[in-house]
C-alpha cells in the first residue's frame, strides 16, 4: 500500500524574508543518446529543458556534432559530448566510450540515467547498470532494427536489446505500438512500460501556410504542391517519393514536389527524378524546413520504419493532410480518414494513389489535416511530457507527486520573489531610494 504526501501548506512568508536556509540537492539526471541532432535529439533537449531547474541538474552525453549542442549548453545544461562515440558500430572505440560512461556516472553520482535510442540505449543501460545508478530508464523513440535488413543482422540487434532489458527500471515508448512491439518482442516486461508522446515545441511550427513559400521555390500558381522533409537515406525511402511523383505527373500536370534534407541517397534519388522525368525539387537542408512545409498541399512520409517521425508531428501540427508508410507508431497517429491516409512501405504506387486522391478531395484533405493538427497539438505538448517524465522520476525515486497545491505554492514562490525583486512604493515613492 502506498501512501500520497500530501501537498504543503500555503506560504506564510515570502522566501526572501527570511534567513538563509540550506538549500535542497537536486536530482541529478543524465540523459545519455547517440546523435543528439534529429527526432531523438530533438525529443531529449525538449525534455532536459522542460524539467524544472530548482529540482533536476540535468547533464546530457553523446556523439559529438549537431546543433544541438550549443542551444542546450546556451540553456545551463552541462553537456558531454563522448569522444572516439559513433553511430556505427566501432568495437574498441565502443568498448572506451563504454569505460567513460562507466567513470563519468561513478565521478558524479546520478540518481537517475535516461538513455535514448538503439546504441547509446544498450551501451548507456550497461553502463548505469555497473555503476550502480538507483534508476535506470530508457526510452525507444524506434527500433535498430526492421523488415528491410537481414535475418542474422535483425537477431543480433534483438539479441543486444534483450541483454540491456533487465538493467532498466522502467521503459517509455513515444507510441502505443511502438510499446506493443517492445513487449512482443521481449524488449520490455510487461506492464513496465508506457507511453511518453515525444513532445515537439509547437511554438516554432506555423499554424498557416507562409504565401512566400511558393514564389520562393518557384512553384506555379494554380500547381498543387507534394512534398516531404527528412534525411534522404535508406529508412526514409527517398526513391519511393521520386517514383511517386513520377506516377502522380503523368496523371496530373499541374502537381510539383519538393524534398527538403539531404543524405547519403541525395544523388540517387536525383538521378532517378531525373531518368523517370519527375518534377522534383531537391532543396537540400534547410533550417527553415516547418515554414516550407507549411506550404505542402500533401505531406508525404515514405519510411521503411519510423518509431513516430518528428517530421510527421510537426507536418500535422501546421495542418497539412498526410499520406504515410504505416509502419511502427505512425498509425498511432494517421488515422486512415481522420487525420490523414496510410499506405504499406515500399508502395510508390499505393503513395500515388492517396495522393491524388488528397488532391482531388481538397476540403475532405483540409480537414483532415486541421483534426490532425488539433491532435497533435493536445498530445504533443512540452509541458505534458516534462510532467510524465517528472511523475515516473519521482515515483522510481519515493518522492511525493506535485499536485495542484504543490503547483499553486510554487506559482506563490515565484510571486513573492518577483515583489521582492521589484522596488517597492510608500506614498507613491520608491522605498529603495528614500
Amino acid at each position: 500500500m502506498s501512501f500520497a504526501w500530501p501537498d504543503p501548506p500555503a506560504l506564510v512568508v515570502a522566501p526572501d524574508d527570511l534567513p538563509d536556509q540550506p538549500v535542497r540537492p537536486r536530482v541529478k539526471v543524465l540523459h545519455v543518446i547517440t546523435r543528439f541532432w534529429a527526432g531523438a535529439g530533438g525529443n531529449t533537449l525538449v525534455s532536459a529543458l522542460g524539467m524544472d531547474p530548482r529540482r533536476y541538474d540535468v547533464w546530457i552525453a553523446g556523439v559529438p556534432g549537431g546543433p544541438l549542442w550549443e542551444r542546450a549548453r546556451r540553456a545551463g545544461i552541462t553537456c558531454v559530448e563522448l569522444e572516439d562515440f559513433h553511430e556505427y558500430i566501432a568495437p574498441l572505440a565502443d568498448l572506451r566510450v563504454f569505460l567513460r560512461m562507466i567513470a563519468l556516472m561513478r565521478r558524479e553520482r546520478f540518481q537517475i540515467v535516461h538513455t535514448h535510442s538503439s546504441k547509446a540505449g544498450v551501451m548507456g543501460r550497461l553502463a548505469a547498470w555497473m555503476a550502480r545508478t538507483p534508476v535506470i530508464v530508457h526510452t525507444f523513440h524506434g527500433f535498430s532494427f526492421h523488415d528491410f535488413m537481414s535475418a542474422r543482422r535483425r537477431a543480433a540487434y534483438l539479441f543486444l536489446e534483450r541483454l540491456a532489458r533487465p538493467a532498466a527500471d522502467e521503459i517509455f515508448a513515444v507510441a502505443p505500438q511502438v510499446a506493443r512491439e517492445a513487449v512482443e518482442r521481449r524488449l520490455a516486461r510487461p506492464g513496465r512500460i508506457s507511453v511518453v508522446p515525444s513532445a515537439v515545441e509547437l511554438d516554432d511550427i506555423p499554424h498557416e501556410a507562409d504565401p512566400s513559400v511558393r514564389a520562393e521555390l518557384g512553384i506555379p500558381d494554380g500547381c498543387s504542391l507534394v512534398g516531404t522533409v527528412g534525411r534522404l537515406d535508406f529508412q526514409k525511402s527517398p526513391l519511393d517519393f521520386v517514383r511517386m511523383a513520377a506516377i502522380v505527373s503523368r496523371a496530373r500536370a499541374d502537381v510539383r514536389f519538393v524534398m527538403v534534407g539531404d543524405g547519403t541517397l541525395e544523388q540517387k534519388a536525383r538521378d532517378e527524378a531525373a531518368r523517370l522525368g519527375a518534377p522534383v525539387l531537391f532543396t537540400g537542408f534547410r533550417p527553415d524546413a516547418a515554414r516550407i512545409a507549411s506550404a505542402f498541399d500533401v505531406f508525404v512520409v515514405s519510411s521503411l520504419y519510423e518509431g513516430l517521425g518528428r517530421s510527421l508531428t510537426e507536418a500535422l501540427a501546421s495542418g497539412r493532410p498526410v499520406v504515410a508508410t504505416a509502419v511502427n507508431g505512425v498509425p498511432d497517429l494517421v488515422e486512415p480518414g481522420a487525420t490523414g491516409l496510410l499506405v504499406k512501405p515500399r508502395d510508390p504506387d499505393g503513395l500515388a494513389r492517396s495522393v491524388l486522391w488528397m488532391i482531388e478531395h481538397p476540403e475532405r484533405a483540409k480537414r483532415m489535416g486541421e483534426q490532425g493538427r488539433a491532435r497533435v497539438r493536445s498530445i504533443f505538448v512540452p509541458e505534458q511530457m516534462c510532467a510524465l517524465l517528472d511523475a515516473s522520476y519521482r515515483r522510481l525515486l519515493g518522492m511525493p507527486q506535485v499536485g495542484a497545491a504543490t503547483r499553486m505554492s510554487r506559482l506563490r514562490i515565484d510571486r513573492a520573489r518577483a515583489r521582492s525583486a521589484a522596488p517597492t512604493l510608500v506614498n507613491g515613492r520608491s522605498r529603495d531610494t528614500g
